[in-house]
């Protein structure tokens, strides 16, 4: 199946196969947003229409909502289900500790309420969004529209005292018009290099007026599913190494609202 596939594709493909294994019927399952996690939501609709399996689907965004009922997952809201049994959600990077940078796609705010909902949250990439230090990709900010400028100088004004190599907040356009979240929300695009210290920057930046969520995800993922251009695929637990292709285990997922200490 993965043969006529680039290797980016192809190491996206093949993780979120994996992911797919997590998942038993009876579940509360977080749906993600993106283009590798298109791959996982197409998956579990083949095993709902092969293997028969159930569960309820809670999805991120619309966009994966209209898929993930055009291949037959019954689809419910997390109002609806309140908790959630697992998260399977892409990243645009991850580190050593599984602290996250999400929201180039525009649905943060939703993948991040959803996570935090979750008794686990299941990552799933290519190696490549695998770094040494978040932040190489711009940091993605969710604002309201009313008096943006003023939070954006307020955002580049924060940053001048956080531990990062560059300070340009930059709204994300749609063309000639800004993007808009699922939310109503603008984007800004924070051009950061390099985080040194995610979760104080993470806290800082929410308390900004103005200022709805940060991409920043810390302490919420407990698995990385890692896919190769190979295909190969290796499992990462927090603090248990690679589990290569080993069967999935349960966990405790640390969740960054029990510990907001730096």
């Amino acid at each position: 199946m993965t043969d006529d596939l680039s290797p980016i594709e192809r190491a996206k493909c093949v993780a979120a196969r994996r992911s797919c294994d997590f998942v038993e019927s009876g579940m509360r399952v977080g749906l993600g947003s993106g283009s590798t996690a298109e791959w996982m939501v197409r998956r579990l609709g083949e095993r709902v229409r092969d293997e028969g399996l159930d569960f309820v689907g809670v999805p991120t965004s619309n966009r994966t909502a209209k898929l993930a009922r055009e291949v037959g997952i019954r689809v419910s809201t997390l109002d609806e289900v309140k908790w959630l049994d697992i998260t399977i959600d892409g990243a645009d990077e991850f580190d050593g500790a599984f602290n996250l940078i999400k929201g180039g796609g525009g649905a943060a705010l939703h993948e991040k309420i959803v996570a935090t909902a979750s008794d686990r949250m299941v990552v799933i990439a290519d190696a490549a969004k695998d770094v040494k230090a978040l932040g190489a990709f711009p940091l993605p900010v969710e604002i309201i529209p009313f008096g943006w400028e003023t939070t954006r100088a307020l955002v580049e004004e924060l940053l001048g005292d956080m531990d990062v190599l560059g300070r340009e907040a930059e709204l994300r356009m749609r063309g000639e018009e800004p993007f808009v979240s699922d939310e109503g929300n603008y984007f800004l695009d924070l051009r950061l290099h390099r985080i040194g210290n995610p979760r104080q920057l993470s806290l800082m930046l929410n308390q900004i007026p103005g200022v709805v969520e940060n991409g920043l995800f810390i302490g919420i993922c407990d698995t990385v599913v890692v896919g190769f251009g190979n295909g190969k695929v290796e499992v990462r637990k927090l603090d248990a190494g690679t589990a290569g292709e080993a069967a999935p285990e349960g966990g405790a997922v640390r969740n960054i609202f029990a510990d907001s200490g730096e």
